[in-house]
């Protein structure tokens, strides 16, 4: 071989190899510190793909598991609820079977049937008090505002209603009496109930003459109906004259428990209108004043107790299929967690021997480059 001194091919090859050896430390120092064998595209492009559509697959399972727990804890609520209505009801019952004797005299039924009225105001105000995350469950859990049939959210540029919610509202037209302008006074109602409140008083101090100011919003809040209406700046006093509101009786909820946009990934739920004055109970036409009342209270009182009965049961069910989704969305976790790691984590053993190799390498090609460039130098000597 030639003696070169202006191109040195051994320490350009001798450099060559160390920088690939280097590349290779580098490579296995990551995969270490980050225990992952593909860190960036360029490690496995066919792995990150699949790996990253497992990791959102995953991620949607996590957040089913909550979903599941989270409507474990409504029905819970709601049973809880109706543990006590169905208590009241058994009470009732024993008021009913007292006062049916006529070892009792009206006078007697008379004090009976003021405990029993309180019990009846008590069921229903336990009915619409029952709420999860602000969503009332006992009077018709899913009831819905209709956008195309509420003239108040069809005409919202004149009415300015931004957002109607409800809050354990009866399914039902609602109607607005907003006659008076700048009055500040607006009445909302559905021909049984009625409610009027102050606008004034939830405005923004800004606020003139029933005006809500650019920019800002003001809640009307109608608790006595369970109905919440959000104003924005295009609302006047008097725009929401005649103006209507149509809630729609809801066939129950959904709750997301699994990953994907599937009817096989929800769990349709619902709980019946159990309110004493509703038509499940109907107890609001039952009495024990006297005696007659008092016997044909019972017969309704057992299909009541029957019916919230029937309703616990129901909720029962669908706890415990809950438990089970819970259950198998976790087993489904793990499983696609392993087969995630097993594309995208380092196998530690090999990437430590590998790393082992690479270092050894980079550390002798080192020493060879520093021989080669010493090669050149020996031309010095045919020059002596």
């Amino acid at each position: 071989m030639p003696l070169r001194v202006n191109h040195n091919i051994t320490a350009i090859t001798a450099r060559r190899a160390l920088g690939v050896n280097s590349r290779t430390l580098s490579t296995r120092i990551e995969r270490l510190a980050t225990g992952l064998r593909i860190n960036r595209a360029a490690d496995d492009a066919a792995g990150l793909a699949i790996s990253e559509g497992m990791r959102a697959e995953i991620g949607g399972l996590v957040q089913a598991v909550r979903n599941a727990e989270q409507a474990t804890n409504l029905t819970q609520v709601a049973e809880g609820a109706l543990n006590e209505v169905s208590a009241m009801l058994i009470r009732m019952r024993e008021l009913a079977v007292q006062a049916a004797s006529s070892t009792v005299n009206d006078q007697n039924r008379s004090n009976m049937q003021a405990e029993f009225s309180q019990l009846i105001s008590e069921i229903d105000r336990i009915a619409q008090a029952t709420a999860y995350n602000d969503t009332t469950l006992l009077t018709g859990f899913g009831n819905t505002v209709s956008a195309s049939q509420s003239t108040a959210l069809t005409t919202s540029p004149t009415t300015g209603v931004k957002d109607v919610t409800l809050s354990g509202a009866q399914a039902g037209i609602y109607a607005f009496l907003d006659t008076n302008v700048n009055d500040n006074q607006i009445t909302l109602g559905n021909g049984v109930v009625t409610q009027t409140i102050d606008i004034g008083q939830i405005l923004d101090h800004d606020a003139v003459g029933g005006v809500v100011a650019t920019g800002t919003t003001a809640v009307a809040n109608f608790d006595r109906l369970g109905i919440l209406v959000t104003l924005d700046g295009r609302f006047r006093d008097g725009d929401l004259d005649n103006a209507t509101l149509q809630i729609d009786a809801g066939t129950g909820g959904s709750f997301q428990v699994g990953p994907d946009n599937k009817v096989v990934d929800r769990i349709q739920f619902s709980l019946d209108d159990m309110r004493a004055s509703g038509t499940q109970l109907n107890l609001n036409v039952t009495s024990i004043a006297t005696l007659f009342n008092a016997r044909s209270s019972i017969p309704t009182l057992d299909l009541a107790i029957s019916r919230v009965a029937s309703e616990r049961a129901e909720i029962g069910a669908i706890q415990n299929r809950l438990s089970f989704t819970i259950s198998s969305a976790n087993n489904a976790i793990e499983n696609i967690q392993a087969s995630e790691s097993s594309i995208r984590d380092a196998d530690m053993a090999e990437e430590i021997s590998e790393f082992t190799r690479a270092q050894i390498l980079t550390q002798a090609a080192t020493a060879v480059l520093a021989q080669a460039n010493a090669i050149p130098q020996s031309a010095l000597s045919l020059l002596q």
